[in-house]
């Protein structure tokens, strides 16, 4: 009994939710990424090195500079410059996209390893002071409503970011020509083609858009969350990403939802020490959620008819 009134008391908290709205905000960027990437035909499972890359720069950025907003931008570029090597790879050498992923997930792994030891030895690499954080920023009066006002309007700057980004992308997408050409390079780049679209510079834009919004990510959770950098630090959360858009059938709000229930899970792990649940158990929440979704949403989901599908002129 006591457990289960754990559980509910939790349920009403909105500490809860605003964490679940956070850490679905960290998964939405590089899903929003991963969403116009595969919509205009690349795979990128390589979001987990980017965010992971832009992570680091970003604390080493920030523990140089002490402005959280010049190292949010050098790990949104850090994030960008993996994503151009995933184009380049996939796109004009026509290599195979998934290998190309996993290679630069392997590489930034051990990149931002070796790093940490070179620049910073065996030491710890220092945590980023408060006032060279990503600033929480609450909206004014809308801040003071019950519940509501603790969950959605009393959040990083970056979670209302995630949420602007969110509307959007879905716009573009699906509201301007851009979208319409994204669509249809991933769909029938042949055609796309032949109506005068640059396959390749569409491609090239949305595979780096999608690194530019993981390098966010990393950013965010290195000085906005975490305020360090820890080898491996992003934990499969580009993994988890990939699943929310895959559960979204590549549409942004779609991906959206699934960030929320990941999210939860997250939230669940980290309030375990009030309903005193193994951690253990509960750090496995939010896999065994992707595992969940990835078994009964995957089969039913169908991607761009050209997505992971090299493009060369005249031979589709």
């Amino acid at each position: 009994m006591t457990f289960l009134s754990d559980i509910a008391h939790l349920l009403i908290t909105a500490d809860l939710w605003r964490a679940t709205l956070e850490a679905a905000a960290l998964l939405l960027l590089p899903a929003l990424g991963g969403v116009i990437s595969e919509r205009s035909g690349v795979v990128n499972i390589a979001m987990e090195g980017m965010m992971l890359t832009g992570a680091f720069f970003a604390v080493v950025a920030d523990l140089a500079l002490h402005n959280p907003w010049l190292a949010a931008l050098v790990g949104i570029a850090a994030g960008g410059f993996m994503a151009l090597i995933h184009a380049v790879v996939s796109i004009r050498f026509r290599a195979d996209q998934i290998v190309s992923g996993i290679a630069i997930n392997i590489f930034a792994a051990g990149m931002t390893l070796f790093l940490v030891n070179r620049i910073y030895g065996l030491q710890d690499i220092g945590h980023v002071g408060q006032s060279n954080l990503l600033p929480y920023v609450n909206i004014p009066i809308l801040d003071q409503i019950p519940f509501v006002g603790r969950v959605l309007f009393q959040q990083n700057v970056v979670v209302y970011a995630a949420l602007i980004l969110l509307v959007l992308v879905n716009i573009v997408l699906f509201r301007t020509r851009l979208g319409l050409r994204i669509r249809a390079v991933g769909e029938h780049p042949q055609a796309a083609d032949t109506a005068g679209i640059n396959v390749y510079a569409i491609r090239y834009g949305a595979v780096i858009t999608s690194g530019l919004l993981s390098g966010l990510a990393g950013a965010f959770l290195a000085i906005g969350i975490s305020n360090t950098f820890v080898p491996n630090m992003t934990d499969g959360r580009g993994y988890i990403a990939l699943a929310a858009m895959i559960f979204g059938k590549w549409r942004p709000f779609g991906a959206f939802i699934a960030c929320l229930i990941f999210g939860f899970g997250q939230a669940i792990y980290d309030a375990n020490s009030v309903i005193h649940v193994s951690q253990y158990l509960l750090s496995m929440l939010p896999y065994v959620l992707t595992l969940i979704v990835l078994a009964g949403i995957v089969g039913r989901s169908i991607p761009p008819a050209s997505d992971g599908i090299p493009y060369s002129p005249g031979t589709e």
